[in-house]
């Protein structure tokens, strides 16, 4: 199960994901920045909603680790399990099976700034206002 650090983390989301990287961002509001996020190394399985509130993590269940096993043909080394609002009428099950985490905190902006202080980012997808391409 994951510990996360002590803070508001209601709001969540996928900020990107690739053949080698899953990263969830979470925040007491994602308008404006997020200010943790948890990096997947080799995502095998993602049952995960594009955008939820306030997940629960737990142990994964019998079920939910045979779930991994049967479409990974092996157990992974790790699974993380979650219940979450994703919007619907009934909590939305999370499960993602990967090689590994990283919780990673600080303060990323959703939008451009010119001016950083130490330790704060912007979102993958900001670019400066006016550059090439807008």
């Amino acid at each position: 199960m994951i510990e996360l650090p002590r803070g508001s983390w209601w709001d969540w989301d996928v900020v990107s994901w690739d053949q080698g990287r899953l990263v969830l961002a979470a925040g007491h509001d994602l308008t404006y920045h997020h200010g943790l996020e948890l990096h997947f190394d080799e995502p095998e399985l993602v049952a995960c909603p594009a955008a939820f509130h306030d997940p629960v993590f737990h142990a994964p269940t019998a079920a939910e680790t045979a779930r991994a096993r049967n479409q990974l043909g092996a157990a992974p080394p790790l699974l993380v399990a979650f219940t979450a609002d994703a919007g619907g009428s009934e909590p939305a099950d999370g499960l993602i099976a990967a090689g590994g985490l990283r919780i990673v905190e600080g303060l990323v902006f959703r939008y451009w700034r010119e001016e950083l202080r130490p330790g704060e980012r912007h979102a993958p997808w900001v670019r400066p206002v006016g550059a090439a391409g807008e």
